[in-house]
Formats: structure tokens, C-alpha cells, sequence
């Protein structure tokens, strides 16, 4: 029997999971969430394995009939979360029985919320992986974003997964979205194709979010970053959160479902921990760059990697 009915999709539903790594020299990306974090901690609030395969929700929410007893969490974007009509806390395991209607509505604060089901939800692999990459059609619910009337089934129940038991995150590792936020970027790989005017304009001022932004790349609107020698180069390899600056000296930061190759300079790249941060971020909201170097991103990186590791209870 389906575990859950889609009653309403909302604007746009995927199923993702960690992703496809490998095949971005085929033109494939990985897809996954956006907001790695707020993923992880949905499979783990309700003791998934980190791979398993939940919804990402943008801008507002699904409604869901539940066809079966499970435990589910949502996590990312601020979005008020209800089953039948009463409210629910986010980034806790809940438990949810048959015919339940689980809503969720729209984010006060963010743009992507996950939810996450006890098991993980079941759709075939496509190149080992289960996430959705919709301009490819490819994995996911037959390639595409979910609709009204779409039935999904959780994964059988394995002996590993063990018993279930209440968690939450601590209140101090939950993420709080602002209307301007900080994110950290490495300087390169092309950051020599800019004026050190440029450069300086990059850190030093604000850019918006623009409603032209996607799962393939958050455009941003500000001063423009000069370019020392022309906008063109050798189209190269696109790494996860590169920052193109395009012609008119704009800047697009490239997320999970970006192309693999570009002929823009790429001014800097947004440490991976703070791509979520970015995925979050509504249009009219600003980020702010910080550059930082290599070891000091290493550290970083590290030190959110250990809060990941502590933040259930």
C-alpha cells in the first residue's frame, strides 16, 4: 500500500537524496538538496541513514494524506507545519498514523524546507541515486517534480534501522535566515581575470537575490565586479558554488543542479557549508561576501562537520 498521497504539490516538490556524484563530466549533475544540513538532520531526527531519499519543499509546502503509520521531521525554511490542522514542532521526529493530513504553508523565513519519513521514500535508482534532476527528467518520481495525485511508498522496513526514539535538534544549532547574511567564500579560481577594484567591490558590498534564481544557480543583483581582461575564457569545469560574473559584471553563484562547464570567470567559491545559507535566501534578501583562505575553510569545514555530529538530542 502507498505510504503517502500528494493532496496539493505546492510550487515545487522533488524527491532528493544525497545525490550523483561522478558524472558531471557527462553533463550530469549531482542534484541533492540544496541546504545539506537541514537535510541531514530531517533523516537523522527519524534515524534514516544520511543517503536516504526525502523532500525538498520551495516557497510553500505540500499537503500529504498518510496512507501509513510512520515518524517524520522538517527541517530548513520556517515553514508552519500541521497535521490535521494542529500545529506540529519542526526539527523534531513526530510520529504520524494512517489518514492523517500532514500541511505544510509558506516560509516566514527561508525558501526550502525538507521532510523526512522514518525508511526514506521509495522510487527506483538512476545512476545510483534517487534524486531528482529535473531539466535531465532524471531520477526522483519519473524525472519530474511531484502533483496532485501522485502516490509514494516508503522503503520496506530493514532489521538495521532498530527501534525509534524521540530527537530534536538543539535549539542552538537550529539556523535562523536574516534578511542579510554572511557567507564565506575562497577567492579563485579565476579571481586574477578582476581589477583589484573589482575584487574589492565584491567583498565589500551587498547583493540581492533576484527572483531568477533556481536549483541551478542564485543570480544576484549589485555593483557591478570589473573584469581586468574581458568576460570570456576557456569554458572549465563549474565546482559547486562557483561565482560567475557574466558580462555585466553580475554575479551567479552555481548550486547542486548547475552545468559542468562555463566561459565565465569565476570570481571566488562559496564554502560548501555555507551553500545552504545561499539556497535559503529569498529574492529581495542580500549576501554579503567574506573571503577566507584555504586552511582557514578546512577548519571551517571541520568545526560545522562536529556540530552536525552533536546537535540531536
Amino acid at each position: 500500500m502507498s505510504s503517502f498521497l500528494i493532496l496539493e504539490a505546492g510550487p515545487l516538490t522533488t524527491i532528493q537524496d544525497l545525490g550523483r556524484p561522478g558524472f558531471l563530466r557527462y553533463g550530469i549533475p549531482p542534484s541533492g538538496p540544496v541546504d545539506l544540513a537541514s537535510f541531514l538532520f530531517a533523516n537523522r531526527l527519524v534515524g534514516n541513514p544520511d543517503p536516504a531519499a526525502a523532500l525538498e519543499c520551495t516557497l510553500i509546502g505540500p499537503r500529504l494524506e498518510m496512507r501509513e503509520a510512520t515518524v517524520l521531521a522538517v527541517t530548513g525554511a520556517d515553514m508552519p507545519v500541521a497535521v490535521n490542522d494542529r500545529e506540529i514542532p519542526r526539527w523534531a521526529a513526530v510520529p504520524v498514523h494512517t489518514g492523517d493530513v500532514v500541511k505544510l504553508g509558506s516560509p516566514r523565513r527561508g525558501v526550502r524546507a525538507y521532510v523526512a519519513f522514518r525508511r526514506g521514500i521509495d522510487v527506483p535508482l538512476a545512476l545510483g541515486s534517487r534524486a531528482t534532476y529535473l531539466r535531465g527528467t532524471l531520477g526522483g518520481f519519473h524525472g519530474r517534480q511531484l502533483k496532485k495525485g501522485d502516490l509514494l511508498n516508503l522503503c520496506p522496513p530493514t532489521p538495521a534501522a532498530g527501534p525509534m526514539r524521540e530527537r530534536r535538534v538543539r535549539p542552538e544549532v537550529i539556523p535562523s535566515f536574516g534578511d542579510e547574511e554572511e557567507v564565506r567564500v575562497v577567492l579563485g579560481p579565476q579571481a586574477d581575470r578582476f581589477t583589484r577594484e573589482g575584487i574589492d567591490t565584491f567583498l565589500s558590498e551587498r547583493y540581492e537575490v533576484t527572483p531568477q534564481s533556481d536549483r541551478m544557480g542564485v543570480r544576484l543583483k549589485g555593483p557591478a565586479i570589473a573584469h581586468a581582461r574581458g568576460h570570456d575564457i576557456i569554458s572549465d569545469g563549474i565546482p559547486l558554488g562557483g561565482i560567475q560574473v557574466v558580462g555585466d559584471g553580475q554575479p551567479i553563484i552555481l548550486l547542486v543542479d548547475r552545468q559542468s562547464t562555463g566561459g565565465y570567470p569565476k570570481v571566488a567559491t562559496v564554502c560548501s557549508f555555507d551553500i545552504g545559507r545561499v539556497g535559503q535566501a529569498k529574492p529581495g534578501q542580500r549576501l554579503r561576501f567574506k573571503a577566507v583562505t584555504v586552511p582557514e575553510a578546512h577548519a571551517l569545514l571541520k568545526q560545522w562537520r562536529g556540530r552536525l555530529d552533536e546537535a540531536l538530542q
